[in-house]
């Protein structure tokens, strides 16, 4: 290792007799006997500084790995930091002590040197996911990029490729998952955070985003080259507050706030919605909270010791709480469920039954678009609805129906 590196520079600020290095997998002090340098490789000891650079050579992918984490990134215990080790499936570290040069009596022992002022190191490593990669392995892997996916977006994490800058630094790549085979000559490249905020926007059909959460974010753009901060940034105005929340999940410091105490708060238009029946609220999330409408993970229930049925969907962050659209949703559903219901009478064949199933279902899971005009046999056909309309409506636009003579005396 080049002894004028910054890298190197940075060893000989950071130990001194009372300051080690301690992270992932790297350990550097020095005491009376000279330097040890340890590594899951193995340890040398009694090392002078002249042997230094020497040493590290065949472990500079360790201290490249910290070098990067400590003196460029810093932010220990933010949710920055988190997020950009999950992105290149570093190990997630959690504690209220990250601070370097203290002692784990835990797993190392204590020099004679450390004596009784050796403390304890806080430090606790957790694995994101069980695809961690440990640092020789994330080393190799960084230098062709790491792909991680964030709901519709696709970040790839790799080395600087500028001899001008540190060779521990990272850039980002962002871009949407449907083009990530698509070369970058046909898309739109951005670096300015601030553009995501626009491309969030709107829809493929120019239709207003009302929620960023949802699986309908615009292709045909990137980012390039970005530092971890604009990364960060990046994902903010895509999907707010997606990080932070996803960080205090990964320390089991979420605080979820359930349907009851959401909607017992609600004032103004809004008061009615803790009217809404408990079977309702399970429709409600049927209807909201599912993957194909939302890419959070919903961990809010009806009350905290009330789970609800319907499944909570398996997205990359976290929803603690219901939205706000699924709150001005709900108050339309309880009006609608406050009303009395009536057994009406229709005239329906089996296939035109079978068809109203056909179009509500296309409606539904929003493929209207995607049915062709010539395909006559797809219930939700446009023709066939037309035809539908023009057979069983009356002039008014309403079904051709009444109630039931039963119920229409008992009024």
């Amino acid at each position: 290792m080049d002894r004028t590196s910054p890298e190197f520079e940075a060893i000989l600020e950071t130990v001194t007799d009372e300051e080690r290095i301690a992270f992932d997998g790297l350990t550097i002090e020095r005491n009376g006997d000279g330097y040890t340098v340890e590594t899951p490789a193995g340890t040398q000891t009694g090392l002078e500084q002249s042997d230094l650079p020497q040493a590290l050579e065949p472990v500079s992918a360790y201290v490249t790995n910290w070098y990067y984490w400590q003196r460029t990134v810093g932010g220990e215990d933010t949710a920055r930091r988190a997020f950009l080790r999950w992105c290149e499936r570093a190990p997630i570290e959690t504690g209220e002590n990250t601070r370097e040069g203290k002692t784990d009596t835990n797993d190392r022992e204590t020099t004679a040197n450390d004596g009784e002022n050796a403390t304890t190191e806080a430090r606790t490593l957790v694995t994101a996911d069980d695809g961690t990669v440990a640092v020789p392995a994330r080393d190799e892997a960084l230098r062709d990029g790491i792909d991680r996916e964030w709901g519709e977006l696709v970040v790839t994490t790799r080395l600087v490729d500028d001899v001008d800058r540190p060779e521990s630094e990272r850039v980002y790549d962002c871009w949407h998952v449907d083009d990530a085979e698509t070369d970058l000559a046909e898309l739109e490249v951005y670096d300015d955070p601030r553009a995501a905020r626009e491309l969030a926007t709107h829809d493929e059909d120019g239709r207003y985003r009302p929620l960023k959460t949802a699986p309908t974010l615009v292709s045909g753009w990137a980012f390039t080259g970005l530092s971890g901060a604009e990364l960060v940034d990046t994902i903010g105005f895509f999907y707010p507050a997606t990080v932070a929340n996803w960080h205090r999940e990964q320390r089991d410091m979420l605080d979820v706030d359930h349907w009851l105490e959401t909607a017992d708060r609600q004032s103004g238009i809004y008061d009615v919605v803790d009217e809404l029946p408990r079977e309702a609220v399970e429709w409600m999330t049927e209807a909201c909270c599912v993957d194909s409408q939302c890419l959070r993970r919903r961990e809010w229930h009806f009350e905290e010791d009330d789970e609800l049925d319907v499944d909570g969907g398996d997205g990359q962050f976290p929803c603690r709480e219901p939205c706000s659209l699924v709150i001005a949703a709900a108050r339309s559903w309880a009006i609608l469920e406050s009303e009395d219901e009536h057994t009406y009478e229709l005239e329906l064949t089996t296939s035109e039954l079978n068809q109203l199933t056909e179009i509500v279902d296309a409606v539904a899971d929003g493929r209207t678009d995607e049915i062709r005009e010539a395909d006559v046999n797809d219930g939700a056909n446009r023709f066939r609805a037309r035809y539908l309309r023009a057979k069983r409506f009356d002039d008014d636009g309403g079904f051709t129906a009444q109630r039931r003579a039963d119920e229409t005396d008992a009024d």
